[in-house]
């Protein structure tokens, strides 16, 4: 009788206590920062997710036999098809600029970088009004030969697929030749000593080494497409970002954007899941160093290369551009009035205020994980960033909800604060705003954390010893030192937010419309020389980090 149960032994009663103890003491100061940052991409994700929980079988039946046969079908060839385009072009350009030496390679080394500043819809209505059947192009067609019926037809699945690759290219581009550049001379020498062909050195070394590159861009060109609502819209090609939008906005019913947003997220995760299984399985190193063997192509072949660069340099850009400043120069005398400087007034106001709550954001987590270097720490920061791989219309509608839902509680508990407009919440810039955080904190924390690993321990313990801890430690050492990192990620998240066209559209208040709607508006109609004066000026603020992204890959 000695033995007590183990109830009354004293060894049993603290395990009940230490696991409230250990989770207060663990989720405090800045762990606790980074996971109310990362609920702002956590709660919509878990309220379009949560649609499944409260399946309704009549919307069910609704999408099953009439929206979603057409846009997962669409929605397929579309990814398909620009993976294909953007990761031919992709490669073919880097390893032209990268190996091999012609005319004009300098200048097309960053030039060729230069859609990246056009979004892909300006790039959409631009063919549309060039390439249709009463463009410009086919006028002149019918004029030389009678009839312009044997040219392709740009509103198609082809002419789409086609538009998106040469928008969308750059992002593979830009990785393939930074990793066909520090690829090193040794292996391709090595190759050309086994007997193997420039050409065979090519396909059996450099490409298999550039492979994880290379999937990474074209991740990043699946996850645009799918999260491209602009550039579908303007050829009436229905994927999951319109029919979401259409259910919102044409149907009014939310629940069915919900659950439509749902299937989207599973299919986004599913390729993020398989981008990171895919890439910890495989690990391909560089040297590190720009030390790519260059080949001087002979002078007949390197003339040619550099005529077919000009002419897809200017297909893909200098055309476009050219003709967006043609329409605007037309339209502007009497389109130009006071409406427009109110459309840049918001759309530079919204930027702003999206960089700036991006920038404290991502400093927030950088410094979380500076401080903290446990797995949950990076998991809330891994989990902040995925809003990157989700498409706008879904954050629209995983945001709204909740808000909506508080709103209404605020106005159950306090009628008066609703005013005349009813609401709280909807109507303001709150929706908007929080969307626009959780889609662009990406860019921005990673811009900020690359920055934060170049300061060294050495000078946080320099700062320690001069009693600087905390706040004061952040504030007077690591800001002044992440100066350019909180540049780059403010003018990055600055020009995303001034392409988006998504949330903004979706989330808006009354009257607060944008040079992104405007565009979205004029071109729903057909009317491209109207929508070419906010392209302009979307076009040449978007030059701004390419330019950047351009000193940076020379570097």
């Amino acid at each position: 009788m000695k033995n007590a149960s183990p109830a009354a032994s004293p060894v049993s009663a603290p395990p009940l206590r230490l696991p409230r103890i250990a989770l207060a003491r663990w989720l405090t100061g800045w762990r606790l920062a980074a996971f109310l940052v990362s609920l702002v991409t956590l709660v919509p994700l878990v309220v379009v997710l949560s649609s499944f929980l409260y399946p309704q079988s009549e919307v069910w039946n609704h999408l099953a036999e009439h929206v979603l046969p057409d846009i997962l079908l669409n929605t397929l060839w579309l990814s398909l098809g620009v993976a294909f385009g953007t990761g031919v072009l992709g490669v073919t350009l880097a390893w032209l600029t990268a190996v091999c030496e012609f005319p004009g390679r300098r200048f097309f080394a960053w030039a060729l970088m230069l859609p990246l500043a056009m979004p892909a819809y300006v790039t959409a209505f631009v063919a549309i009004g060039l390439l249709d059947f009463t463009g410009p192009l086919q006028t002149l067609l019918r004029e030389w030969f009678g009839s312009s019926a044997w040219f392709p037809r740009i509103r198609s699945r082809g002419g789409v697929i086609l538009v998106m690759s040469l928008a969308l290219y750059p992002y593979v581009y830009l990785l393939a030749r930074n990793a066909f550049m520090t690829q090193g001379r040794r292996a391709l020498e090595a190759g050309q000593s086994l007997g193997l062909s420039r050409r065979m050195g090519f396909v059996r070394i450099a490409l298999p080494m550039a492979r994880p590159w290379i999937v990474a861009g074209i991740m990043l060109v699946l996850m645009e497409t799918l999260a491209d609502f602009g550039t579908v819209a303007i050829f009436n090609y229905d994927t999951f970002t319109t029919a979401i939008y259409k259910a919102w906005f044409g149907l009014f019913s939310l629940s069915t954007a919900s659950q439509l947003a749902s299937i989207l997220v599973l299919i986004v995760f599913a390729l993020v899941a398989t981008e990171q299984r895919w890439r910890g399985a495989r690990r391909y190193q560089g040297s590190g160093r720009s030390q790519a063997t260059t080949y001087r192509l002979k002078p007949a072949l390197g003339w040619t290369v550099s005529l077919l660069l000009g002419l897809f340099f200017c297909a893909t850009f200098a055309i476009p551009l050219t003709q967006l400043v043609v329409w605007s120069a037309s339209v502007f005398a009497e389109e130009f009035d006071a409406r427009y400087p109110m459309f840049i007034w918001h759309s530079v106001l919204l930027s702003a205020i999206a960089a700036v709550l991006v920038v404290v954001a991502g400093l927030i987590l950088s410094y979380a994980l500076r401080v903290y270097r446990d797995w949950p720490t990076r998991f809330f920061a891994r989990l902040s960033t995925l809003g990157y791989a989700v498409p706008g219309t879904v954050l629209a509608v995983g945001i709204f909800i909740p808000v909506a839902w508080l709103d209404n509680r605020l106005l159950a508990w306090l009628p008066q604060l609703g005013g005349s407009g009813g609401s709280v919440l909807k109507g303001t810039l709150t929706v908007m705003l929080l969307a626009y955080v959780a889609r662009f904190l990406a860019p921005g924390f990673n811009a900020i954390d690359s920055a934060m690993q170049r300061i060294t321990r050495s000078q946080e313990e320099a700062a320690r010893g001069m009693g600087l801890y905390g706040w004061r430690l952040l504030a007077q050492v690591h800001v002044p030192l992440l100066r350019g990192g909180l540049l780059t990620a403010a003018l990055m998240v600055f020009v995303d937010v001034m392409k988006e066209m998504p949330i903004t559209l979706m989330t808006r208040p009354f009257g607060w419309d944008t040079l992104a709607v405007r565009v979205f508006e004029m071109t729903s109609e057909g009317q491209w020389e109207l929508a070419a004066l906010p392209a302009v000026v979307l076009v040449l603020v978007g030059l701004l980090p390419v330019m950047l992204l351009t000193r940076q890959s020379g570097q």
